[in-house]
């Protein structure tokens, strides 16, 4: 029996690729597709979608998660932007009705082991920077993946402190500062989206860096949390907490 599914958002470019994608899918049934007129509850119920696939805007995109589950469907959400206390918000709202839901700063398989061998490697090599590179189009810098990189890589090591004070002859030169970390941020047309984790040491550097040279890249990872999201009991944050 294969799992009916509805994308909000269905009409922009990652929308389209993503029906696509779950059309191809054999474990997946596409049951709905929507977009910014559309009554998202009542598409739901409607349809009868167990799934909804978010790639919409960071401006809508939370209240969209709540109106997904509160309509009782589980959540996947890959539209950035969302903050802290909006994950831990969807979090207990999952806990309390035992319902799974996911929202994924990457969808790319590639970028979300990146950041796993990243959080390896923090616990031996304490200097580290991050450089993402997206599109001019979007709109949220840092990137979520650089921020959710951050997050991993502060959680697993032990970060070094500056041994020498940095004085920025431009406020901002040396970059935002998240969970400890400076995360570079470049936006130029020509770009997907890319990212650059470098670590430093003693007479030597280690860099990771993940190409996304095309946006079906994500479509796998969006397919396996499509998958896997109707058995979770709680609300997840991160692919690779399903990977």
């Amino acid at each position: 029996m294969s799992i009916k599914v509805l994308v909000n958002g269905a009409f922009g470019r990652m929308g389209l690729i993503t029906v696509t994608a779950i059309n191809q899918q054999p474990t997946l049934s596409l049951v709905g597709q929507t977009g910014r007129e559309y009554d998202l509850t009542k598409a739901i119920r409607d349809s009868q979608a167990e799934v909804v696939v978010d790639f919409t805007h960071a401006d809508v995109g939370f209240q969209n998660a709540i109106t997904i589950i509160e309509a009782g469907a589980c959540p996947v959400i890959g539209t950035s932007g969302l903050t802290q206390d909006q994950i831990k918000h969807l979090k207990d709202i999952c806990k309390e009705r035992k319902q799974g839901g996911i929202a994924a700063p990457n969808f790319s398989i590639g970028a979300v082991l990146m950041m796993q061998c990243a959080e390896k490697i923090a616990a031996h090599m304490s200097h580290v920077e991050i450089i993402e590179m997206h599109h001019d189009a979007k709109k949220d810098s840092p990137s979520g993946t650089a921020m959710r990189s951050a997050e991993m890589i502060a959680a697993s090591g032990k970060l070094a402190a500056a041994a020498i004070p940095t004085t920025e002859t431009i406020p901002g030169a040396r970059g935002a500062s998240y969970a400890g970390i400076p995360i570079h941020a470049i936006r130029l047309p020509g770009l997907l989206a890319h990212q650059q984790i470098i670590f430093g040491n003693t007479g030597e550097t280690l860099t990771l860096r993940h190409d996304s040279i095309d946006r079906q890249c994500f479509m796998p990872g969006v397919c396996l949390a499509c998958e896997k999201v109707v058995a979770l009991k709680h609300f997840a944050y991160g692919l690779e907490e399903i990977l």
